[in-house]
Order: structure tokens, then sequence, then C-alpha cells
């Protein structure tokens, strides 16, 4: 049995969308944020040293990184479903996808979030934020405007992996320049395996 260590209002839920996209069956192991710091509680330390989220254990293995779990279920279990054949080109594309949502994208919303809690004192640094902020989701939406999933017409992996993207870059009030990104927000929202994710893992918020 797969076993999720799922904190709240965390990556963990990507990890819990695939699982129920795949149909594998397994267990969640729940942890909440501190209230007040909005960090993971101890407990999480007794599973990973970095006592960080998500982690999961299969069998002997107990892996974190949203990526490298994602890739590892899909190789592992899911009998090449949600990726392209890893023979062709739309595959390479795929692993950049993979990598490019945790090792580029993320970086500049995050950077948006916490320079934003700083006020007058973060405002130095907001327009080189804003700026690469809409070079990431120009990027994106570019892409998106030439298919309705990043590697073409089938949903994969990727488009899981990229979800945080849209999502936090909606809850941030960016995607009004970047309709295809939001277009596909919605459209990967309606899955029914996103939805049963959702009623499993709980609701989750990028307000904090």
């Amino acid at each position: 049995m797969i076993i999720v260590h799922h904190l709240n209002n965390s990556r963990s839920q990507r990890v819990l969308w695939l699982l129920e996209e795949l149909g594998l069956p397994y267990e969640i192991k729940r942890y909440e944020r501190d209230p007040k710091t909005n960090l993971a509680p101890p407990e999480l330390k007794a599973i990973t040293p970095l006592g960080k989220s998500p982690v999961i254990q299969d069998g002997p293995h107990t892996l974190l990184e949203s990526g490298a779990i994602l890739d590892y279920l899909i190789r592992r279990h899911g009998d090449g479903r949600l990726q392209p054949d890893p023979a062709t080109a739309t595959y390479d594309e795929y692993v950049q996808w993979l990598h490019f949502a945790e090792g580029s994208a993320m970086l500049p919303l995050m950077l948006n979030l916490y320079v934003g809690r700083l006020g007058e004192a973060g405002a130095p640094l907001q327009p080189r934020i804003d700026a690469e902020v809409a070079n990431y989701l120009g990027y994106l939406d570019s892409t998106l405007g030439r298919s309705p999933y990043l590697v073409g017409e089938t949903f994969t992996a990727a488009d899981i992996q990229m979800s945080f993207i849209g999502e936090i870059a909606k809850a941030f009030g960016k995607l009004g320049s970047y309709p295809n990104v939001a277009a596909w927000v919605e459209r990967f929202q309606a899955r029914p395996a996103y939805k049963q994710a959702i009623e499993r893992g709980g609701e989750y918020s990028f307000a904090r």
C-alpha cells in the first residue's frame, strides 16, 4: 500500500490527484500546519529529516519532492498511462515540464508571496519579481494557446505537476492577461480525479 504523508495546503495534493487519476489504492497520513507559523509539524521529521511534504512510502521506498514522486509513480505503477511514449520527442517536452514547475516557475510566485508580506520594505524587489512572473506565465500561456494540455491534446502528469503554477497565479490575481492558462486551470479542476483528490485530501488555500 502506498502511504502519502499529506500536509494541508501543500504540494502533496498533487500526489493524491495523480493516485486518483491512476486508480491506485493509497493511505493518507495527515499533518496540519502550525496555525501561527504555517510550518509543518515536527512529526514529519520522523519520516524525512527535512520535515517536508509531500513524502510517500511504497514498501521499502521513501521518496520526497513532488516531481520525483510523480515520476516514480508513473514509472512503477502507471503502466504507460499519463505520460508520452519515452521513445518520442514529446516525452522530452513532458520531462521538461516536470522539472520546470519547481525548478523555475515556482520561485518568482513564492517570492511574490513572501516579499508582499514585507510591505514597503519589499517594494524595490517587486518590479523584478513581476517581470519574472510575467515571463513564465507568458511562456505557459503561449504553450497552452497551441494545445489544451502542456504536451498536446492529451492530459499527462506534466499538467498535474504544473497545476500549482496556474492555481497560485490565479489565487494572486495574475491570470487576467493569460486566458489560456486560466482556461487550462478550469479544465483540469473539472476532472473527476481532481475533485476526488480534493475530497480525500481536503480543500487547500494559497492565501497563507
